[in-house]
């Protein structure tokens, strides 16, 4: 089952990678499939020892539980339709709305930093006890939205193309 899920989490990675002039008609609103507490997933405190999202890419092994610290974004629509799922990117990076002067419209798709997007982004995926993705829209079930902070401690999911999903147990919003 979890190579499925690494090959579902890099085809979905690679379908996600975007920049500025690239639009998506998803709204991210889609429904859950069933009525899910979205609290019974955060931590109300945050885990220690979190690595960079860079860091984690370079460092983490297949199935290697992992702390990482990432900011939601990386494209136009860093969320997956359907399932608990989205993309950060390492905080190193600058979001357009981070350089004085910039108006772009989607700051959270780092549109001015393609050149490290691709080696400073992950996936992540919400998983249940069982280790199934929940079916159901990340920002409204944990009440997220793009450029929030994000601290996730799940385990790593690396394919054979070097990216990394995070098969995440639960995760805290930095104030």
């Amino acid at each position: 089952m979890r190579v499925l899920v690494s090959i579902v989490a890099g085809s979905t990675l690679a379908v996600l990678v975007a920049g500025c002039s690239q639009d998506s008609d998803q709204s991210g609103a889609s429904a859950t499939s069933v009525d899910l507490d979205g609290s019974l997933y955060l931590l109300s405190t945050e885990p220690d020892g979190a690595q960079s999202v860079i860091d984690s890419r370079e460092n983490a092994k297949h199935e290697e539980d992992v702390v990482i610290i990432g900011r939601i974004g990386g494209s136009t629509h860093p969320w997956v339709k359907d399932v608990a799922a989205f993309l950060i990117v390492d905080e190193s990076l600058k979001a357009c709305s981070d350089i004085e002067g910039d108006t772009c419209p989607h700051p959270w798709d780092y549109c001015c930093e393609t050149d490290k997007l691709p080696t400073a982004k992950a996936l992540v995926q919400l998983v249940d006890s069982d280790g199934q993705v929940v079916r159901a829209n990340a920002k409204q079930l944990l009440k997220l939205k793009e450029l929030d902070t994000v601290v996730i401690r799940g385990a790593a999911q690396r394919d054979d193309a070097g990216n990394l999903t995070v098969l995440a147990s639960g995760l805290f919003i930095k104030p």
